[in-house]
């Protein structure tokens, strides 16, 4: 009776051992998820509160379409889109929030929690793990905000079309949803992803570090940095290049005083972006970043 187990042992062992890295990658994903149920709850709470707030800003919306008709196209078109570039900038807001706070725990929590034990004890390394949670502000997060952010437009879209009907206005004829859509998925995914990747890998080298208070780690050293610089050089060079990360770099338009669209954030086109060296300054940082994490992890136990 025991000699069928006991044969059937080194298969299920071998069989553990050969689970492919996009399976226990995919894995690590759904893990993150599940346990930060904020990464995508923050959205589930804030788009209905943008579908309630328009429905009751559609009371007057019909006589300022009316007025709008009066205004060059280019006046015409910001009229009818600010709602909608609003509803995606406040979004894009919750997004950063929710990265930034995952960020500066993911690392710092399973070693508060000692859950870190439990999760060392599986087959997976350190680099998988981190790359996994890094993943989240870098990939998913910008990925849900798009989709958050285009299911409320949809809603806002249908609200105003059946708002029109009877009226002869169409906000179908003023309002580029295709190019807008796009625009969005770009400048989420390689703006709040990639180009602002920098800060996500700081935020978790800092969670890896920190034995308390992560926030803190994160946020002195920088200001630190440019109190030394300021002092010492009276230079703000590196202030200005966070900044500069910040604002989006090359992945959102110069300053004007045109009316701001969802269009006009992210002018210049993938080419552009990727063959920007500040783009790829920010992956080999961010890259150097998570390498010091991966080691840390290694290195610390529960806190």
């Amino acid at each position: 009776m025991n000699t069928p187990v006991m044969a059937e042992a080194p298969v299920r062992s071998r069989d553990v051992g050969e689970i492919p890295f996009r399976r226990r990658f995919a894995w690590l994903i759904r893990r993150e998820i599940m346990e930060n149920r904020s990464i995508y709850l923050a959205f589930l709470a804030v788009a209905p509160l943008i579908v309630v707030g328009f429905a009751i800003r559609l009371a007057t919306m019909p006589g300022k379409l009316r007025a709008a008709a009066a205004l060059d196209a280019l006046h015409q078109h910001a009229v009818i889109e600010q709602p909608y570039t609003f509803a995606a900038m406040l979004l894009m807001f919750v997004s950063v929030l929710v990265s930034l706070f995952y960020s500066v725990d993911a690392l710092y929590g399973e070693r508060r929690d000692r859950s870190i034990l439990f999760w060392k004890s599986l087959p997976v390394s350190d680099l998988e793990t981190v790359l996994a949670k890094a993943a989240i502000p870098i990939l998913v997060i910008p990925v849900i905000t798009f989709v958050a952010t285009f299911f409320t437009q949809v809603l806002m879209l249908l609200m105003t079309s059946l708002r029109l009907a009877g009226t002869g206005l169409s906000v179908w004829s003023q309002l580029s949803f295709g190019q807008m859509t796009w625009v969005l998925f770009y400048h989420l995914v390689l703006g709040h992803g990639f180009w602002f990747a920098p800060y996500w890998g700081w935020f978790l080298l800092a969670s890896a570090w920190a034995r308390r208070a992560p926030f803190l780690w994160a946020t002195l050293p920088v200001l630190a940095v440019s109190l030394l610089e300021k002092i010492a050089f009276n230079t703000a060079y590196f202030g200005q290049w966070i900044a500069y990360r910040f604002s989006g770099g090359p992945v959102s338009g110069p300053g004007n005083a045109e009316p701001m669209t969802i269009a006009g954030v992210t002018p210049v086109s993938w080419s552009q972006s990727l063959t920007s060296p500040g783009f790829w300054f920010g992956l080999a940082l961010t890259a150097l970043f998570l390498m010091a994490a991966v080691r840390l992890r290694r290195l610390r136990g529960p806190s």
